[in-house]
């Protein structure tokens, strides 16, 4: 059997499984300080002051690596796959040079592959990389066709010509079908860094003969997922600490509030490094001078400044991810004298999350309705990515489907295992 290979290019981690003579998909290791990882962050670091000579442009847990230990910060890029689908964003500066999104993402995916090169050998020409049913932005077809386009692209950069696409719960679902010892028709719920995708399909225990027994019945996603739910922390548990709501005095009387686009970027961990201009920079120093929250505005000036956000999306995703199973625990995160802190409860999180898990469920609902399948008739709800375990996301699949089995595993890597098995037939 040729060798083929799957890559889950996601938002906030990416994956990649080979399949090779035996015919069971393995999994790229990737190195880190903490040791070997099955995924790698899809993000970017550009050196600031790199050596003569050195690499200044590094990818995954080297980016985290060489961020953390830099002394003069440089730009730190991450979720950067949800821009694709927008056209308002085209690439940005960086160290007075200007980069395209799809060169961006090149640089993260050539990286991705060395890694894996590292550990699995000599990489195969045949690939099969997933896609969402519906990129991040995307609002109709125009969009997800740029979105496929500029992947493309990226992808051509990054030395792959002819890639194949392949609907990411889809690769999860010929995950699921090694499970399989009877037909089943199965509902796959992959919930990623930007956006959840529903698939349902009808499964046959798996053959021998590739891409036999897999049969859609429908595909449908939303733009609701990991990101959104610590943009939720970010925005009622955060900012408000950081002068979100204060006004200042503009010249010479008038009494304006703080400008909120602001605060709508530092949501989006993938805009924090563009607050860092001279121009915005200078604005809020201005703005400091007067407002009513001159400490909260110092505070938020380091944070930029510092490059901090990094830092402060891992303490967020951690009290996101310790909800899951606590019902409360602390959020605490020092600003140079000034400390963000928040007792963090799942009631009140959930409340915060209440119109995006109203989205999701009414998501399902219209792919039911469209696929003309009953809940009654999902033998099996097969949850992949992060945001399955949070307990109000679950509790959406167990009302829906009281009579199906709720199953789960390898949630970080099922769809690369999938988009492995998948590549076989190509």
């Amino acid at each position: 059997m040729a060798h083929a290979l799957g890559i889950d290019f996601g938002t906030t981690n990416s994956a990649v499984a080979l399949i090779d003579n035996t015919g069971s998909p393995r999994l790229a290791r990737f190195e880190t300080p903490g040791g070997p990882t099955d995924t790698f962050r899809s993000i970017l670091y550009f050196d600031a002051k790199p050596a003569r000579g050195a690499e200044s442009v590094f990818a995954g847990p080297q980016a985290v690596h060489q961020y953390r230990n830099a002394q003069h910060k440089g730009r730190f890029l991450q979720s950067l796959k949800a821009y694709l689908g927008d056209a308002s964003f085209s690439g940005t500066n960086i160290g007075g040079r200007h980069r395209t999104l799809p060169q961006l993402i090149a640089l993260i995916v050539q990286r991705l592959l060395r890694a894996a090169e590292a550990d699995l050998g000599a990489l195969p020409s045949r690939v099969v990389i997933g896609r969402p049913v519906h990129f991040t932005v995307a609002r109709n077809a125009e969009h997800d066709a740029l979105a496929l386009t500029r992947m493309r692209e990226a992808l051509a950069l990054a030395g792959i010509a002819e890639p194949v696409f392949e609907f990411e719960p889809v690769a999860a679902a010929y995950a699921y079908q090694q499970r399989l010892t009877t037909p089943a028709t199965v509902l796959i719920g992959d919930f990623g860094g930007g956006t959840s995708d529903f698939s349902i399909l009808a499964l046959e225990p798996p053959s021998g003969i590739v891409g036999a027994g897999v049969r859609i019945l429908g595909n449908d996603g939303v733009a609701i997922a990991g990101d959104a739910f610590d943009r939720a922390i970010v925005k009622h548990a955060v900012t408000p600490q950081l002068g979100r709501g204060s006004d200042f005095l503009s010249p010479p009387d008038k009494v304006l509030p703080m400008p909120e686009w602001v605060y709508s970027k530092l949501e989006r961990w993938h805009h924090l490094s563009f607050l860092k201009t001279g121009e915005t920079l200078e604005m809020l120093r201005r703005i400091q001078k007067t407002s009513t929250a001159k400490r909260a505005i110092s505070a938020l000036l380091h944070l930029i400044e510092e490059d901090l956000g990094y830092e402060l999306h891992e303490r967020v995703n951690t009290t996101k991810v310790t909800l899951s199973s606590a019902l409360e625990t602390e959020l605490r995160f020092d600003l140079e004298g000034l400390e963000i802190q928040w007792h963090a409860t799942r009631e009140q999180f959930e409340h915060w999350l209440r119109l995006d898990l109203h989205a999701l469920e009414r998501c399902l609902q219209q792919l039911l309705q469209r696929s003309g399948v009953a809940p009654a008739s999902i033998d099996t709800v097969f949850l992949t990515g992060g945001t399955s375990f949070v307990p109000s996301v679950r509790a959406i699949f167990e009302r829906l489907f009281p009579t199906s089995q709720i199953a789960g595993g390898h949630e970080l890597t099922s769809v690369a295992t999938g988009l492995a098995l998948r590549a076989r037939g190509e």
